[in-house]
């Protein structure tokens, strides 16, 4: 059970998400199951709030930092040609981040996760990222939020 339930109606509230990496009061980190993104992380605000200004100046920075320090260990663990960062909630509105490694060979590099076609997302996915570096990815990521 999750220590937050605000809004019934809202599916970060209402479920952890993924595969829970780490949590305090305020936020968790998630590692998402993405079959075409293998080794992407979303960072939930635990209090449900659709927007940054929601956020004291201090929440926003901690935010932030959690945010930036799982775009750093991925960057060190997968090493991915580009990072995409997104806060978008257009679907749930209540305030998350992706952080998502992209890399050449991707289904859809250069062009963003969330505009793959039916016919790509048909195909069977060839992840980026092997069980072992996925593996590598949370116990670094643990080690870090943990430490941090």
């Amino acid at each position: 059970m999750l220590p937050f339930t605000q809004n019934s109606n809202c599916a970060l509230c209402t479920d952890m998400g993924g595969e829970l990496v780490w949590q305090n009061d305020d936020l968790r980190v998630i590692m998402v199951d993405d079959a075409h993104f293998v080794g992407f992380v979303r960072v939930v605000w635990q209090a449900h709030v659709s927007e940054m200004t929601d956020l004291l100046p201090a929440q926003r920075s901690a935010l932030m930092k959690t945010v930036c320090l799982v775009e750093d260990v991925m960057r060190q663990v997968l090493k991915p040609t580009k990072v995409n960062l997104a806060s978008l909630g257009n679907m749930t509105p209540h305030l998350h981040w992706h952080v998502i490694p992209r890399f050449a060979d991707d289904i859809n590099f250069p062009n963003p996760v969330w505009a793959i076609t039916p016919e790509q997302a048909a195909q069977k996915p060839q992840p980026c990222v092997n069980q072992a570096q996925y593996a590598a990815l949370v116990n670094a990521l643990k080690i870090a939020l943990w430490a941090m």
